[in-house]
């Protein structure tokens, strides 16, 4: 047996366990009761050891050594075999205790979080925190070591192959200067929609969820749908579980965070099949899984033409009748209306990379040791009075607690939503330049034109190549701001 289908059968082994893993991190979400926090932590530790384990096995990089010299390899077994030696290199870097601790240490901090930020109590999951924070530290210490990187692009790199802050900060830089003067402007000629008035029951919600994924695409024979504190997707490509949260005050926060997880759901459901639980068979990075979910919501679910077809189906869960303020033009005012907010997930197009900007911007201070968690309130404070001109004080709950990532031990996550909703622009901006029946379509409910290049041209190519390769390949640009900047003066000032 050659050395490299030597990698592919303990590659395929480690894919298998990580699939446990994904769905018991799901359950510990959304079904697992308070009492079996502890237990599940402890059982979360052990896998996470096992498969670090079994990651960082020297014979694999032995069997690495053999396998670069074999000259019958395919493209797609040369790319399997580059990610491989990534994820091996990863493993080798860091000590399985501090695995182990790691994992241990965030699913206990995730747990406090959720009635810590129930009770807008900081001070209950502050120590959690810094536990996770130091050891955020250590594990982006032996990365940067082992890959001759600073602390904050080790952590990057694991999100999105070859990312660094180098390459985000012009972009970043560009948005935050572009972004307020926009603000202001689209503020200054917005109508205000009619209100819609609930209470919005959480079954007819639900449904309604439902008849959107069902539109979208979502394959319910390979996926569920679920209630959690913070809507994810989360579980393997043919087990794929989504979840949303509710207010009975208003259902397009659900419908839209529903329409955003569709979007990772279709993605994960569609990755390369003869590539199962071998490291090219996964998604690109996480800046590629959110460029798909913003595609979705942003692009589609909150155009124009969707929200026109989705209408009567809004207006048969929560309104018998017509009448203005049910009609698709207020329907989309509401979908699309741009406002000043506290809360990221449910910030519109504009204001949301502002959010995430300042998240960006905190978690490398925190990284760094240049911000103390204990003084993580008042520094959110501040940099949300300087970028929104809102102010945090007091309401942590909506503050530095909105957030579960860093709870979970997610430094470095948050920059690729951003990243993810400019490179979402220049998909779609190639889709429809290539397929001109994409919004016609549309609007009469079908998505199967998108789906169908979404599919061919990012979706079942994996972890083939990189995301600025695949863009070049795609879209004939590498990822910039150009296609962003234009959707948003089209949609808000046209």
């Amino acid at each position: 047996m050659s050395a490299y289908i030597q990698l592919e059968d303990k590659f395929r082994d480690i894919g298998r366990l990580q699939d446990i893993e994904a769905v018991a991190s799901w359950d510990e979400a959304c079904l697992m009761p308070r009492g079996g926090a502890r237990g599940r932590g402890e059982s979360m530790a052990a896998l996470a050891g096992l498969i670090h384990e079994k990651c960082s096995d020297p014979e694999i990089g032995e069997l690495l050594n053999r396998a670069r010299g074999q000259r019958d390899l395919s493209d797609w077994q040369l790319a399997n075999l580059m990610n491989i030696e990534r994820a091996w290199t990863e493993a080798i870097a860091l000590p399985g205790e501090l695995v182990r601790a790691y994992t241990h240490a965030t699913v206990h901090a995730e747990q406090v979080w959720r009635e810590a930020r129930a009770a807008n109590d900081w001070q209950m999951v502050a120590p959690a925190l810094d536990t996770v924070v130091n050891l955020a530290r250590q594990r982006a210490d032996a990365l940067a070591a082992q890959m001759g990187l600073s602390r904050y692009d080790a952590l990057l790199d694991s999100y999105e192959a070859d990312l660094r802050v180098d390459h985000i900060q012009p972009l970043f830089s560009e948005l935050k200067a572009y972004l307020p003067g926009l603000l202001d402007r689209v503020l200054g000629a917005q109508a205000e929609p009619l209100p819609l008035v609930g209470p919005f029951p959480v079954e007819q919600q639900r449904a309604l969820c439902e008849d959107a994924m069902h539109v979208l695409g979502f394959d319910f024979e390979r996926g569920r749908f679920d209630v959690s504190h913070h809507p994810f997707c989360g579980g393997v490509p043919d087990d794929t579980r989504i979840t949303t949260r509710y207010d009975e005050r208003s259902f397009l926060e659900s419908l839209m965070a529903i329409c955003h997880e569709t979007g990772h759901a279709l993605y994960q459901q569609g990755l390369p099949v003869a590539w199962r639980n071998q490291p090219v068979g996964e998604s690109l990075g996480a800046a590629v899984h959110e460029s798909q979910s913003l595609l979705m919501e942003l692009q589609v679910c909150r155009s124009r033409e969707f929200i026109e077809f989705m209408a009567p189906k809004i207006r048969t869960h929560f309104a018998q009748a017509v009448s203005p303020q049910w009609s698709s033009d207020n329907l989309y005012a509401h979908a699309t209306r741009v406002a000043r907010g506290y809360i990221r997930v449910d910030a519109d197009e504009i204001t949301y990379p502002l959010h995430v900007i300042l998240r960006f911007e905190m978690e490398q201070l925190l990284l760094n040791g240049e911000l103390a968690v204990k003084d993580l309130p008042d520094a959110w404070d501040s940099s949300m009075k300087h970028t929104l001109g809102l102010s945090t004080a007091g309401n942590d709950a909506d503050g530095c607690m909105q957030d579960v990532h860093w709870f979970a031990g997610l430094f470095g996550y948050f920059p690729t939503y951003t990243l993810g909703a400019v490179g979402a622009a220049q998909w779609f901006a190639a889709a429809q330049a290539e397929c001109p029946e994409i919004k016609p379509e549309i609007a009469l409910g079908n998505l199967e034109p998108l789906l169908t290049w979404l599919r061919r041209s990012i979706h079942d190519q994996g972890r083939k190549q990189s995301m600025q390769a695949l863009l070049t390949q795609v879209t004939g640009e590498t990822l910039n701001t150009r296609a962003f900047k234009a959707h948003l003066e089209s949609r808000y000032l046209s």
